[in-house]
């Protein structure tokens, strides 16, 4: 083990840095995804075509011989690697390995993963990093990060130590709530090595698990560039909160003192399931080294004008949909489903 303190020069890199692969942790008849599990499993298998295409993907299953079946007419087999391991779910974004990189290599830090404080069952997605490093499928050093919850989803960096976060999320009482918000922005300076920490406090998706994870409503598109959900509507229910964070957007300033480039991601029109709302949105991207994912619910007008305001952020990549229509179901989307690793992590 080693204490990310102590190393020189550590960094949380930004999303959009040079990737060896994605993590997809694949549904089962074991998970929350039983009485629709064909239906999720389609999606699964056109994310995975999507990043074959471009990159490695690690596929963390209990049941490899049955993936490959689903998959292997469509995906570039030559980059998927299967790792056997028991799951209870498939939000990878958040039992995945959060990397570090340094002056010698990555580290690969394994938070405590709770279900969302403690909402759902998560004690086997809680084994996953320690095993997929100590099997070889991940190439770095492990760190035991286990004495502090925290999900992928719910912090952005941009590589230079700046780290959006939310405080609805960070400060919720079943996760660190032992801790308060000055010791919480401490240790996340401490651990990432960061120089700022801005935090979003207004904000939230209706039907959402998450406790506001920030990758559902603002993201760092690049050092001085975020997209964030915008609502017009003022009837929606979410028009007071998301305008709020908006205008909270607006007063943070990059580490040059700056004010950020701001893109308005559009909102998608309400989609119920047995009269509950989901929680889609747009920001719900992922971003791989020539493309960027992004999840789309077969809204067209707003679709495209997603597909548009991303194509402004990321003028040089290739910016691709996916239907997102089923993982909203279970309360997700396409980042959520997916973790990256950095180049030279995933073998």
């Amino acid at each position: 083990m080693i204490n990310m303190s102590d190393t020189f020069n550590a960094v949380l890199p930004a999303e959009w840095a040079p990737q060896s692969g994605i993590q997809l942790t694949w549904p089962h008849a074991g998970t929350d995804w039983a009485h629709m599990l064909t239906e999720v499993q389609v999606c699964f298998a056109a994310i995975a075509r999507e990043i074959t295409q471009r990159e490695l993907l690690l596929i963390v299953t209990p049941e490899p011989e049955e993936v490959k079946k689903q998959i292997s007419a469509t995906v570039n087999m030559q980059n998927v690697r299967f790792m056997e391991c028991e799951t209870n779910d498939t939000w990878a974004r958040d039992h995945g390995a959060i990397t570090m990189l340094d002056s010698e290599g990555a580290s690969l830090l394994d938070f405590m993963f709770n279900g969302w404080g403690l909402k759902f069952a998560s004690d086997k997605d809680n084994l996953i990093t320690r095993q997929a490093v100590k099997v070889g499928f991940l190439n770095g050093r492990y760190v035991n990060r286990l004495g502090f919850v925290l999900e992928g989803g719910s912090i952005e960096s941009d590589g230079l130590g700046t780290l959006l976060t939310t405080s609805e999320c960070l400060l919720s009482p079943n996760r660190n709530g032992q801790m308060s918000r000055d010791e919480i922005e401490d240790y996340l300076c401490s651990v990432f090595h960061l120089k700022q920490v801005l935090w979003l406090d207004h904000g939230y998706l209706a039907g959402d698990d998450t406790d506001s994870h920030v990758d559902t409503l603002a993201r760092l598109c690049s050092p001085d560039t975020i997209a964030y959900v915008q609502c017009t509507d003022m009837q929606d229910e979410h028009y007071e909160a998301l305008h709020q964070m908006e205008e909270q957007l607006k007063t943070f300033r990059t580490l040059n003192g700056n004010p950020y480039r701001l893109l308005a991601l559009p909102m998608v029109d309400k989609i119920e399931e047995e009269g509950e709302r989901l929680p889609a949105t747009y920001a719900n991207f992922l971003i791989m080294n020539d493309a960027v994912l992004y999840p789309t619910y077969r809204q067209p007008e707003n679709d495209q004008r997603a597909k548009e305001v991303l194509q402004g952020a990321f003028p040089e990549y290739e910016i691709v949909g996916i239907d997102c229509r089923t993982l909203i179901k279970q309360h997700g989307s396409l980042h959520c489903v997916t973790m990256q690793y950095p180049a030279g992590v995933l073998k």
